[in-house]
């Protein structure tokens, strides 16, 4: 008797995924894959309830063709300005299919951050079958001539599997820039977090994509070492890019929400969490240990201490390594006033204490939360757990 095949999975409307970086804010999102294969990560709150799978690719196609399909509706008529009359918006919104309404969305909301570019969800795409993300990427591309960048989440797990060929072949359709969450240079941290990778490995897989010839962004946390290992996460982290070169080398300060695996072990003890000023010294040595690369540092994320410390290297390392000295050499009630405020969303970087009115409202801020030495990390944690 031969085995039941599988039925196909109907196709159910336009898809989304929960997440995206900060720096696909106008992209387009479109969900080849849902949720993580790995899953595992202690630090990761996101898709933990969630199943692996992956959608048809004619069902990611029907996506692109239904987008496509109302982005042309809306661009006629927008004017010259793409400014659209409010009553002719609301008569196409009456008239769309219930089931294509989040399609007609997304492209309302991609026309209004310009078209530009695409972001390719979940957690990692380039697991597919390598054709299967040729077909994608070609048809994308051939629906949306004009788009300048189309980026994925990916694993070095899985990009070091990837044949150069198999790599360059999905860049030519055009896929062009890798965001990878290295989060740690250090085999030893990378343990401990249940990364599912080496250091060897992430290094194999940044090379990899630098050779294809796409743009590389590796993610960084400060932090994830805790206290126990923060000296040798800053070193060996910044030795793994130094061998990498990444285009952009992204920093995302490590918080623990309660529905992180790692809560449990920060309330037991096991795990002890940084301070603030322990991360800050963190990242100081980070950065003074980059070196023979051209990566920019960004620091476009509510969690990090110092968003102000951005560059180009080597240009600019002298600067960034300025800010976090600035912050350190504070005296300590100047300290926790910026920790506050920083964390309250009134300053951006150190440069910020500078305005009267910034400043007062900071202090207040720690009058009325009566902030101490003592209290003030669990207060700037619970701060910024409100953004995870």
């Amino acid at each position: 008797m031969s085995p039941k095949r599988k039925k196909p999975e109907p196709y159910k409307g336009f898809e989304q995924g929960p997440i995206r970086p900060p720096s696909e804010a106008y992209s387009l999102l479109i969900r080849v894959t849902r949720n993580c294969p790995w899953n595992r990560c202690t630090f990761c709150p996101v898709y933990k309830r969630s199943k692996f799978s992956l959608r048809p690719v004619e069902h990611v196609k029907q996506d692109i063709d239904t987008v496509h399909k109302y982005v042309e509706i809306l661009r006629q008529l927008a004017d010259e300005f793409g400014r659209m009359d409010r009553a002719e918006l609301s008569k196409v919104m009456e008239h769309t299919d219930p089931g294509e309404s989040p399609a007609f969305h997304a492209a309302l909301q991609w026309l209004g951050g310009g078209l530009k570019s695409v972001f390719i969800q979940d957690a990692n795409s380039l697991i597919i079958k390598p054709s299967d993300m040729v077909e994608i990427m070609t048809h994308l591309k051939q629906r949306f001539p004009w788009v300048e960048r189309i980026t994925s989440y990916a694993r070095s797990h899985t990009v070091a599997r990837i044949k150069d060929e198999d790599l360059k072949a999905i860049r030519e359709a055009g896929l062009n820039r890798i965001h990878i969450g290295l989060e740690s240079g250090s085999d030893k941290v990378l343990k401990l977090i249940k990364k599912g990778v080496t250091k060897e490995t992430h290094i194999k897989a940044g090379q990899k994509v630098k050779k294809a010839g796409m743009e590389l962004s590796e993610y960084v946390m400060p932090g994830l070492g805790g206290k126990q290992l923060s000296k040798e996460h800053a070193l060996e982290t910044a030795d793994a890019l130094n061998q990498i070169n990444a285009d952009f080398i992204r920093l995302r300060t490590l918080a623990i929400p309660r529905r992180a695996a790692m809560y449990e072990d920060y309330q037991a003890g096991r795990f002890e969490k940084c301070t603030d000023l322990m991360t800050a010294k963190e990242i100081l040595l980070f950065l003074e240990n980059l070196n023979g690369i051209t990566s920019m540092i960004k620091s476009d994320h509510i969690l990090n201490l110092f968003q102000d410390v951005e560059g180009k290297l080597p240009d600019d390392k002298a600067d960034m390594i300025n800010i976090v000295k600035t912050f350190l050499n504070m005296d300590p009630e100047r300290q926790r006033v910026y920790q506050i405020g920083r964390r309250i969303g009134v300053f951006s970087g150190i440069r910020d204490m500078e305005d009267p009115a910034r400043l007062r409202r900071a202090e207040k801020t720690c009058d009325e939360l009566q902030i101490t030495e003592e209290n003030v990390d669990a207060v700037t944690d619970e701060l910024m757990n409100r953004f995870v």
